[in-house]
């Protein structure tokens, strides 16, 4: 990736690389996800000016990759996620050589998080943030908006004020969007969060953990019920665009159910807090060796 960018231009990278970083790092625990490919923007930007191209973005992704193997072990990683990763280099790896134009917003920003280490694999299709805050605002106002006061109690006994890890879907692999791959990401969490005892536990925030889904696509139920039945808890975010537009997507039916206004996209935190989650893996874990005996 480097030989596609002029020699004086990689000498230019190498010269931003750590001080982007360090900016990148210093924003990730912001609930907004891209804004550590937004502060690798802009010093990409700063460098380059309006001769940016998507081979010098992918450069700055690839120079931090090579930098991985001593980021990776200094994040203190337990083996769920380390496994992973040979996995996941080589998909990244491949998108990257493959050079494929525009570099879309959403790869963009999960390649600098995944090459920074600020995110981490929890499975196949799904990566774990290090750091993502939930301010009691937005459980308030979910409160205040009926939805229901049984949040706060459950918000104060979780300590969420604490940072929390947050889980994501890698839309360029989805082998793993399945009940089986969403409980592999959520035990990834319970191994980090035994290594880290900062974290409150891990969430998620998504569409399809709004309640009407339980009907509408029932098979995305698993999603929001196997972890209500262990000890989550879940706060109101509202609709939006994007709900909407990633509800409608994959399914005809929401679509058509959208169309015709009986149907609003809801965007849902689940959080899972980190006492509960532990003992959730730690039985799945239990039960799967006396399968395996």
């Amino acid at each position: 990736m480097l030989a596609r960018v002029p020699v004086e231009d990689r000498a230019r990278l190498h010269a931003l690389k750590d001080a982007a970083a360090a900016a990148a790092a210093a924003s990730a625990p912001h609930w907004d996800f891209d804004q550590p490919g937004h502060r690798a923007e802009e010093a990409l930007t700063e460098a380059f000016g309006a001769a940016l191209t998507d081979d010098h973005r992918r450069a700055l992704v690839a120079l931090w990759a090579l930098e991985m193997p001593a980021r990776v072990p200094a994040a203190d990683l337990p083996q769920a996620s380390l496994e992973l990763y040979p996995e996941w280099i080589q998909r990244l790896a491949d998108f990257l050589t493959a050079a494929a134009d525009p570099y879309d917003r959403d790869f963009w920003a999960k390649d600098v998080r995944i090459s920074l280490v600020l995110s981490v694999p929890g499975a196949r299709t799904q990566m774990i943030d290090l750091s993502s805050p939930m301010g009691p605002g937005q459980v308030l106002r979910h409160a205040r908006e009926g939805w229901g006061w049984s949040v706060i109690p459950a918000y104060a006994a979780a300590q969420a004020w604490k940072p929390w890890l947050e889980v994501h879907t890698e839309s360029r692999e989805l082998s793993d969007f399945n009940e089986a791959g969403w409980d592999r990401a959520w035990a990834t969490a319970a191994e980090i969060c035994k290594r880290r005892p900062e974290m409150a536990g891990m969430l998620g925030s998504s569409w399809f953990y709004d309640p009407p889904l339980e009907q509408i696509s029932p098979r995305l139920a698993y999603l929001r019920l196997n972890l209500l039945k262990h000890g989550a808890f879940m706060v109101h975010q509202g609709p939006g665009e994007i709900h909407t537009q990633r509800a409608a997507t994959s399914s005809p039916t929401r679509a058509a159910l959208i169309e015709k206004g009986e149907y609003t996209a809801r965007s849902w935190i689940v959080a899972f807090p980190r006492a509960a989650l532990i003992r959730w893996a730690d039985a799945r874990k239990a039960a799967m060796m006396r399968e395996a005996a």
